[in-house]
């Protein structure tokens, strides 16, 4: 493969050039990309887990669901959980619900998630994010161990 030297010199071919998220063409003369909506909903979801002050994704149904699977040995996470999508050919608008940690600037934290969700999915899929719709269903306290002092869902034996 050719490569630019260090001097600065440009080759006669190049490392391909990838275009840019939001300019990569998912309808062409060659044929579509279709992304599902489980897709975005799964790349939104591991993105705002990524997110500092983030506890858990989803709102008290979301969470019971998501509770009582992993009760289920072997059972898969479900990183879309508590996010809704409407995806078309070119955009995408995400609903996202969150439970936070007590002492975080929720509106700091919002706009944290947003900027991540957005930049992984136009990234990963080139759609363009319309919107990005975030509700906080609850803060969670810890004591001075660090615990969570919400009841745990968990199993107590695995």
């Amino acid at each position: 493969m050719t490569t630019a030297s260090d001097s600065g010199d440009t080759p006669a071919r190049g490392p391909v050039q990838f275009a840019s998220a939001a300019s990569t063409e998912l309808v062409g003369a060659q044929g579509r990309t279709i992304i599902a909506d489980a897709v975005v909903a799964k790349i939104a979801g591991i993105a705002t887990r990524e997110i500092s002050g983030v506890f858990d994704v989803g709102g008290g149904t979301a969470r019971v669901v998501g509770a009582l699977r992993d009760r289920i040995p072997g059972a898969r996470v479900n990183h879309g959980q508590g996010v809704a999508v409407e995806v078309g050919e070119k955009q995408a608008a995400i609903d996202i619900g969150i439970v936070a940690e007590y002492g975080v600037a929720l509106h700091e934290l919002a706009a944290g998630i947003r900027r991540n969700v957005i930049a992984a999915v136009e990234r990963m899929t080139g759609l363009e994010v319309t919107e990005v719709d975030i509700t906080v269903f609850d803060v969670v306290m810890f004591d001075e161990a660090g615990q969570s002092t919400e009841p745990d869902q968990r199993p107590r034996v695995q």
